[in-house]
C-alpha cells in the first residue's frame, strides 16, 4: 500500500453548510490544523455539476493545493447499523444485505453501497469495502444464544446514486478522493483522537446537532455501542423560533444568543422532543450495561448557543458540554482566522475525523 501524504483536507459535506479543514502531520502523534473553511450550500444538488460548484468555492476558501480528500457526507437516507450475525466473511455478508436485505436490516440495501466492519478494537479498520466506507474500529463482542456465538457488525451505506454524483463533482474539481464516509463514524473518531482517556476508558455519549437530524452514538471503551438518528435538527428549532418565517432566522438567533425570554421558553418547548429521544437512547444503554452516562458531549452549530446547552441540561438533568475535536491539535492560523475558529470549532468535528482516519489508516 501507497505510503500516505503528509497532508489532507477533510470535507464535511453537510445538508445546509459544507465545512472543511487542511490538516498537516508533524510527526506520528501530532497534527497541525493549517486551514478551515465554511459555507452554506442547498439541501439538494439537481446535477454534479452544480456540487462541483460548491466544492470548488470551499476549497478556494481552504487555500493551497491539495493533493489528498476524504470526504464525510451528512444525508438522512444514509444506512448506519450495528447487527449481531454469526461469524461471517465479510463478502458473504455483504452479498447477503445485498440480496436478502429485509431478513437481516428489515429494508432493502439493492440501491446501497455497503460497507461492513466487525465491532473491533485495537485493529486495522477494514478497507475492503466497494465503496462507502463506515471506518471506524471498536470492539468485537461475542454474545452467547444457546448455542450459537453472534458477532456485531457496523453495516454502513449511502445511496449509490449519492456515491455517484459525489465522486463525478469531486472529479471536477480534480482533487482525488482517498476516502469517502458516514458523517457520524467521522464524529466517532474525532472524539477518539481529541479524548483519547474517556474513549478509552469511560462511557460517552455524543450528540452531533445537524441540521436536517441529530446524530446519538453512544460509546464504552471503545466500543461503539449504539448509533441512531434522531428526525430533529437546526432547522426544524429555526421554524419554531422564527414562527415559519414571521420572524427574519437572523433575527432569532441573535436573540437567542442574547438569551431572550420569550425566545428561550419557544427553544425549550422545540428541544423537548430531542432531549425525550436522547434520555430513552441513555435507558437503552444503561439498561444494557452496568456504565452510566454522567455527562452528553455536543456539537454543531446549535451547540453555539448557551440557551440551546442549558435547555438540554435541563431537560436531560446531565451536563451538557461542547467538545474540541481539535483538542490534541496543533494550530498554525492568522490571527484573525484564529478568531474565528474560537466560534467554528464546535462544527468541525466530522471534517476533523475524516481528516483524522486519513492518517490513521
Amino acid at each position: 500500500m501507497a505510503r500516505r501524504g503528509d497532508s489532507v483536507i477533510g470535507i464535511d459535506l453537510g445538508k445546509h453548510v459544507f465545512k472543511g479543514v487542511s490538516l498537516r502531520r508533524k510527526s506520528d502523534s501530532r497534527l497541525v490544523l493549517t486551514s478551515f473553511a465554511s459555507r452554506e450550500v442547498p439541501e439538494e444538488f439537481e446535477t454534479s455539476d452544480a456540487l462541483a460548484w460548491h466544492l470548488k468555492l470551499l476549497l478556494r476558501d481552504l487555500g493551497g493545493n491539495p493533493k489528498s480528500c476524504a470526504l464525510a457526507v451528512s444525508d438522512p437516507a444514509a444506512l448506519l447499523r450495528i447487527i449481531e450475525q454469526p461469524e461471517t466473511p465479510l463478502n458473504l455478508l455483504r452479498n447477503a444485505l445485498r440480496l436478502h436485505g429485509m431478513a437481516v436490516l428489515n429494508q432493502e440495501c439493492k440501491d446501497f453501497v455497503l460497507d461492513i466492519a466487525p465491532v473491533r478494537a485495537m485493529s486495522a479498520n477494514h478497507p475492503d469495502a466497494d465503496g462507502a466506507s463506515s471506518g471506524t474500529e471498536s470492539n468485537v463482542v461475542a454474545v452467547q444464544h444457546g448455542v450459537v456465538t453472534k458477532t456485531k457488525y457496523l453495516v454502513g451505506g449511502m445511496l449509490r446514486q449519492t456515491v455517484k454524483q459525489i465522486s463525478e463533482a469531486m472529479a471536477k474539481t480534480r482533487v482525488p478522493v482517498d476516502m469517502m464516509q458516514l458523517a457520524p463514524i467521522c464524529s466517532f473518531n474525532a472524539f477518539e483522537f481529541a479524548y483519547p482517556e474517556i474513549f478509552h476508558n469511560e462511557a460517552f455519549l455524543l450528540l452531533d446537532m445537524g441540521y436536517l437530524q441529530s446524530t446519538v452514538l453512544i460509546g464504552n471503551k471503545r466500543e461503539l455501542v449504539l448509533v441512531r438518528s434522531i428526525d430533529y435538527g437546526g432547522k426544524a428549532l429555526m421554524q419554531a423560533l422564527t414562527a415559519d418565517g414571521a420572524l427574519e432566522a437572523e433575527a432569532a438567533w441573535v436573540m437567542i444568543q442574547q438569551k431572550d425570554a420569550g425566545m428561550a421558553e419557544i427553544c425549550q418547548v422545540s428541544l423537548a422532543r430531542l432531549a425525550t429521544e436522547v434520555r430513552n437512547s441513555i435507558g437503552f444503554f444503561e439498561g444494557q450495561r452496568e456504565e452510566g452516562i454522567h455527562r452528553v458531549f455536543v456539537s454543531g452549530g446549535l451547540a453555539r448557543a448557551e440557551t440551546v446547552l442549558h435547555t438540554l441540561s435541563d431537560e436531560l438533568g446531565l451536563p451538557c458540554e461542547i467538545w474540541d475535536p481539535l483538542e490534541t491539535c496543533e494550530v498554525a492560523l492568522p490571527a484573525a482566522k484564529r478568531e474565528r475558529l474560537a466560534l467554528d470549532f464546535v462544527s468541525l468535528n466530522v471534517a476533523c475525523g475524516a481528516a483524522f482516519e486519513y492518517f490513521k489508516r
